[in-house]
């Protein structure tokens, strides 16, 4: 389901879905993997820095090539509406992150249940700080483990970045 021949030589964005309870962790994300515009300007970039404590990180950050269309579900039923929806109008997602705990609705493994009857083949990275299951498990039911990777909470920057461009090649 990749929209390219290689990073950077993609004529379409590749879609990334986050499925998580927090806003936080969707904020999280964005900055990690969707770099800054030249239109954001000094000032924005000074006033985040006061607030969050980071120093000035340009020079980390991802080049605009790795720039992706990246959706926000909050619970497993609105992903799975989310993912027939991209389906249907024939723009796939190419990558979820999945958080294992989302009360009230369902949780991570019936969520990738659910997706996995109408996109078998979408990788997934399960983010979580929590392990209910164990790896062993998980594969056990879904099999297919180059699609399924997992990432502890909180994560590293360069970690979710290396991550998410590993997972996409490989898919």
């Amino acid at each position: 389901m990749f929209h390219g021949e290689g990073l950077g030589m993609s004529q379409t964005k590749r879609r990334i879905l986050i499925i998580d309870d927090s806003e936080a962790i969707h904020t999280d994300f964005r900055r990690v993997l969707s770099p800054r515009s030249p239109s954001r300007g000094k000032t924005l970039d000074l006033m985040e820095s006061e607030i969050f404590g980071d120093e000035d990180r340009s020079h980390e950050l991802p080049p605009a090539e790795w720039e992706f269309d990246m959706d926000s579900a909050f619970q497993g039923q609105e992903a799975l509406s989310l993912v027939k929806q991209a389906m249907d109008a024939g723009r796939p997602y190419d990558l979820v992150f999945l958080d294992y705990r989302m009360p009230p609705g369902w949780n991570g493994l019936e969520t990738l249940r659910r997706l996995r009857e109408v996109a078998p083949s979408l990788p997934v990275v399960f983010c979580s700080a929590y392990s209910d299951y164990s790896w062993e498990e998980i594969l056990q039911e879904f099999g297919r483990s180059e699609l399924l990777v997992e990432m502890r909470k909180p994560f590293d920057t360069q970690e979710l970045r290396q991550r998410t461009l590993a997972t996409l090649q490989s898919a």
